[in-house]
């Protein structure tokens, strides 16, 4: 097993990858729609022994309160589905996150389960008076600071790129 930043020849395993992992094709379009549009920051993927491609995690651009803070979304985070509950996400994860530390990026938000998400050091971005457009999500909508003062003196609403409008 191999964990890397994603290639151009890997798009087609990530595709292949999130259309059989998740029940409609919204995750494989938005993906899409993100890399044609030149929105996807960072794309970690593993691959297995032949270099297919079994697990991924992307991250885009976000703004707060339509500035560019070096801020990004972790969306979508996927493992195949004979791989799950070995660690392999968290992997991706902490891969990602090193990787946009070492690029200078300030913080990490994400929209899922906080027990799952909590355990990488999440928190709940309500707590900093950050929120998003989804208002039934407040509880799963959680901010990872990477940088020191990534969470000083800010609040309000954390803006998706529009791929995301159909969410």
């Amino acid at each position: 097993m191999l964990i890397r930043v994603e290639i151009p020849v890997d798009a087609a395993g990530i595709d292949s990858l999130l259309r059989r992992s998740f029940k409609t094709g919204d995750e494989a379009d938005l993906v899409q729609q993100l890399r044609e549009d030149g929105l996807l920051t960072l794309g970690v993927v593993a691959t297995d022994d032949e270099g297919g491609v079994v697990g991924y995690a992307a991250f885009c651009p976000v703004e707060l309160g339509g500035e560019d803070r070096q801020w990004v979304a972790l969306a979508p985070l996927v493992v195949d589905e004979s791989l799950r509950r070995q660690g392999l996400a968290e992997k991706l994860v902490y891969e990602g996150l090193d990787s946009l530390n070492e690029f200078g990026y300030a913080a990490v938000v994400v929209l899922g389960d906080p027990a799952y998400y909590g355990r990488f050091g999440f928190k709940a971005a309500a707590e900093h008076n950050l929120h998003c457009r989804w208002p039934d999500t407040e509880s799963a909508f959680q901010v990872y600071p990477l940088a020191e003062d990534a969470l000083s003196g800010v609040s309000g609403l954390v803006e998706f790129p529009a791929p995301f409008d159909r969410f």
